[in-house]
């Protein structure tokens, strides 16, 4: 009779689990289909303001009093545009200003070195504009191999060798140089105010705000991942029925994330004060925690293909293991959510810490549990991996949680 009541009580659980994965993935089909709509207008949005952008500078050569004025510089206008505009109002800036700079240097240098090969005669300049060619040519491209560099500047050293190698080979004469200088300057100028101003004032794309909303995200999808893999593995009721699938999507594109997450804090780091985030935010530390949080999705990632092994206890085992396992998961999602709420808010949460405390000496408790004493050796290994991994999830949410904290210090999040 108990037999048969314990079996009705599996089979409950199992139909249970598999009504709650239903209902989650139905919510995370809704997100996913508003968090598209919303993508999609924003690029509609941006679509729109490059196209408004591209008809002010047209009208440089479609108005004649402004065509009389410039010529056809125009041109540099709208060349300005299509190249500079970019989706995140700090990717436009950062491009423009690395343009104007690498012009400016660029053509100075140039001129320079045309106006001192000029009364060289033809040899003497052909050796003169030769020389100053490779040098600044090779070492502005040295500099571009520069890690540091080629992550922030390397438009602007790239803009400053096309524009050094225009002028210091056109053979023009030095006062020629110069008026041409600043007519394309002045052209240049007028596009990249365009962008400048339809960038940040209509409908602004923040990366900062990008960032801040992926970081905070990529902790909610390790928290699902998490969840996913402790409810599906206890899931099963007998030793003949298969686990289910476990949707680790989420890891994957948490471990993909790490060049566009650079490309985002390096776009933040030129955007003006807005919002909440002012000059000198700690953006720095937004990539550390994204680097820990890759780390725990290998990790997850590790857990399921462990969780999937033909190496595997016995049923009994497993659920002399479900209850303390299954709150170790519940209690990771939990503090995952916490710390994604904290940076989404800007809030500090200082009771994570000791909640994982908690969970790592259950875990030591469990592991020296008479309940896994005297158990076969296949048994033991696969055991021993599972907790090993689920310790190691513990270790590497208490040291994001330590991140976090810092994180709320240095950028002065609200205490709750």
């Amino acid at each position: 009779m108990s037999t048969t009541i314990d079996i009705s009580n599996e089979n409950e659980t199992s139909q249970n689990y598999k009504k709650q994965k239903k209902s989650s993935f139905l919510v995370k089909l809704s997100s996913l289909i508003e968090k598209h709509d919303e993508q999609h207008m924003q690029k509609v949005i941006h679509s729109i303001k490059v196209g408004i952008a591209l008809v002010l500078v047209s009208l440089l050569y479609l108005l004649d009093p402004l065509f009389n004025q410039v010529g056809e510089n125009a041109m540099w206008a709208i060349m300005t545009v299509v190249v500079v505009f970019e989706f995140y109002a700090g990717a436009t800036l950062s491009k423009g200003l690395l343009r104007g700079v690498g012009t400016i240097l660029g053509g100075g240098l140039g001129c320079l070195a045309a106006i001192m090969a000029d009364d060289l005669g033809k040899i003497g300049n052909a050796v003169v504009v030769g020389a100053s060619v490779f040098i600044f040519g090779a070492v502005a491209t040295y500099c571009r191999l520069i890690p540091s560099i080629k992550r922030r500047y390397d438009y602007g050293v790239m803009i400053f060798i096309l524009t050094f190698n225009l002028v210091a080979v056109s053979g023009l004469r030095a006062d020629k140089i110069l008026e041409l200088a600043r007519e394309r300057l002045s052209t240049i100028g007028m596009g990249f105010a365009v962008c400048i101003f339809i960038s940040l004032l209509i409908f602004p794309m923040w990366a900062s705000d990008e960032l801040h909303r992926v970081t905070s995200s990529n902790f909610d999808k390790l928290a699902c991942c998490i969840e996913d893999c402790m409810k599906a593995y206890f899931s099963v009721v007998s030793e003949k029925e298969s686990m289910p699938s476990i949707n680790v999507s989420g890891c994957k594109s948490v471990l993909h994330s790490k060049s566009s997450e650079e490309s985002l804090a390096n776009f933040a780091r030129w955007e003006p004060w807005h919002g909440k985030f002012g000059f000198y935010y700690p953006w720095e530390k937004y990539l550390q925690i994204g680097e820990l949080i890759r780390e725990l999705a290998s990790i997850i990632l590790s857990m399921k293909e462990c969780l999937g092994s033909p190496l595997q206890p016995s049923t009994p085992l497993q659920h002399a293991l479900k209850e303390p396992c299954k709150s170790v998961g519940l209690s990771l999602g939990l503090t995952m959510r916490e710390l994604g709420e904290s940076i989404r808010n800007m809030k500090r949460c200082q009771a994570k810490v000791l909640k994982l405390e908690s969970i790592k000496l259950e875990l030591n408790l469990l592991s020296t549990s008479h309940k896994l004493r005297g158990i076969a050796n296949v048994e033991s290994l696969a055991i021993a991996n599972f907790l090993f991994l689920l310790m190691e999830i513990v270790d590497k949410v208490e040291v994001l949680a330590k991140e976090v904290e810092e994180l709320g210090e240095i950028a002065g999040f609200q205490s709750k």
